[in-house]
């Protein structure tokens, strides 16, 4: 008595196999090919944003009111952690090579080494952390979600919380400062102003993120 026989899997080795393999990926080496100048483009234009945002100025001594707390959690929620901290960091070395691209337009070495330049050092690592808040979320499918909401607001303020971490025991070691001085004036009258830039950011990370997803194609 003979047993019915199984159908037969396709081989690894079966030509069409392979060649739906083959044209998988090469579709992907394609997709990522055409990646990388929209990569490029929306890094450059983070960084004219950064810079744009240096423009919006409020002159409190020794550090000034300005929008790029905003620019960066967008830089990072946008580009992901690693290419959101890679255009910071793009946009403090084009200050420190001495474009007009930090507030007011000042640029150069001397504004990295003075007060204000733990705020550009802690902008980098900020980027980061908010990219990698948006992408644990957008990854978990919570983005709509309340869950998400709460996690996306932590990821801001744990953004915000990096860059003060860098930037006060930076701005306490000027003359007359000391840490206390340095959050009176370095940290409490930016409190208000950094909860409404992370509520504007948070806002336009969930508004647009099913676009967003649509128009990168899961690049970043």
């Amino acid at each position: 008595m003979s047993t019915p026989s199984r159908p037969s899997r396709p081989s690894t080795a079966d030509p069409q196999v392979m060649a739906l393999s083959g044209g998988a990926a090469v579709g992907g080496a394609r997709l990522a090919v055409r990646g990388w100048p929209l990569k490029v483009a929306l890094s450059a234009a983070f960084v004219g944003l950064l810079a744009a945002s240096a423009w919006v100025s409020v002159p409190f001594f020794p550090v000034p009111l300005t929008l790029q707390t905003l620019a960066v959690l967008l830089a990072g929620a946008t580009l992901g952690p690693v290419w959101g901290a890679s255009t910071v960091f793009s946009y403090v070395s084009l200050g420190l090579a001495g474009a007009p691209v930090f507030h007011n337009g000042t640029g150069g070495p001397a504004i990295l080494l003075g007060p204000t330049g733990g705020y550009l050092v802690g902008f980098v690592a900020a980027a980061y952390v908010m990219g990698f808040a948006v992408q644990h979320v957008r990854r978990a499918g919570a983005m709509a979600s309340w869950r998400g909401l709460l996690q996306l607001a932590a990821g801001a303020v744990a953004a915000s919380a990096v860059i003060y971490a860098v930037a006060l025991p930076w701005l306490s070691h000027f003359p007359q400062m000391g840490l206390g001085r340095a959050v009176a004036v370095g940290m409490t009258p930016f409190l208000l102003g950094d909860a409404l830039k992370a509520a504007v950011a948070v806002g336009a990370i969930r508004t647009g993120s099913a676009l967003w997803g649509r128009v990168s194609g899961g690049l970043f």
